[in-house]
């Protein structure tokens, strides 16, 4: 990891001022991806974005770089259609490497016709597969990083399509049944569970899939109309899927960034734009300034 938990001289000032000016203060991170899409017909759930957490130190006059990642986009496709693909989040700075958390995969489509597009795609957690194609979930944690961004999609048998991938858990695997989206994690900073799964399609009432904790979108059976279950925006949430055909792909949830400082440097931490926020909170670490980036943008200490 380029980042490293690193407290030193701002842990042992109060995070105050040293001989030299401002110390360097230590920081723990939430990097949060763009979801996948569900596919349709006969879809799969999408994977939820890639979800990684650490630390690091910034130093006075260093400004970080945000990207939060868009979810993968939902609404009219060509049937049959596998889910989108999550975009990335990513933290970087001048004086270390970009850390980056991938886009969740597209859910599977079963177009019962021709293999194509029938497999789900690998993201930073993999997208759900279908009866089509077996096995055929997208794998999780690509590319891969230590610990784990995410996990696999899962796998179908009979008439039904598998949940994708979450943070915390596999997708769930399908027989007859839509497959469950795979449960997301939490981060300690804040209690709030991210990165969940999409839920299968089914093709019979009530046998859907549902959206897997952290903001995974629920799965569509046969005889519910639109519109699908995209998955929750500042989540990277993987969306729903979608059985019947002319269904249109679901839209994964977009991702989330959040720093978390120590709240005596809270007041010093520049965060832009206007749309970024900072708040105050108590944590079980301790008082944080928690920096929550939902657009692109900067932070700045001086």
């Amino acid at each position: 990891m380029p980042l490293n938990s690193t407290r030193g001289a701002g842990s042992a000032k109060g995070f105050g001022l040293t001989a030299g000016g401002l110390a360097p203060i230590s920081f723990d991170y939430l990097i949060v991806a763009g979801g996948g899409g569900g596919g349709a017909p006969g879809g799969a759930g999408g994977g939820a974005g890639g979800f990684r957490t650490g630390t690091g130190t910034i130093n006075k006059g260093i400004t970080y770089s945000v990207t939060v990642g868009a979810g993968a986009s939902g609404g009219p496709a060509p049937s049959p259609s596998r889910g989108g693909q999550g975009n990335n989040s990513d933290l970087s700075s001048p004086d270390f490497s970009v850390v980056t958390s991938a886009g969740g995969g597209g859910g599977a489509t079963n177009p019962g016709t021709a293999p194509t597009n029938t497999k789900g795609t690998d993201g930073g957690s993999g997208g759900g597969g279908s009866t089509y194609t077996n096995p055929s979930s997208g794998a999780g944690n690509v590319p891969p990083v230590s610990p784990p961004q995410g996990n696999p999609g899962g796998n179908a048998t009979g008439n039904s399509s598998a949940g994708g991938g979450g943070a915390g858990a596999a997708g769930t695997n399908a027989t007859g049944t839509g497959g469950p989206g795979g449960a997301g994690s939490s981060w300690p900073f804040d209690g709030v569970t991210y990165a969940g799964g999409g839920g299968g399609a089914a093709p019979s009432a009530g046998n859907s899939g549902a959206g897997g904790a952290g903001g995974g979108g629920a799965g569509c059976d046969a005889n519910t109309p639109e519109p699908r279950t995209p998955g929750t925006a500042n989540t990277g949430g993987g969306g729903g899927a979608v059985w019947s055909p002319g269904g249109q792909i679901t839209g994964g949830g977009s991702g989330i960034v959040k720093i978390a400082v120590p709240q005596q440097a809270g007041p010093r931490i520049t965060v832009a734009p206007g749309t970024n926020t900072k708040s105050d909170v108590s944590t079980p670490s301790g008082p944080r300034t928690i920096l929550t980036f939902t657009v692109p943008g900067t932070a700045s200490y001086g």
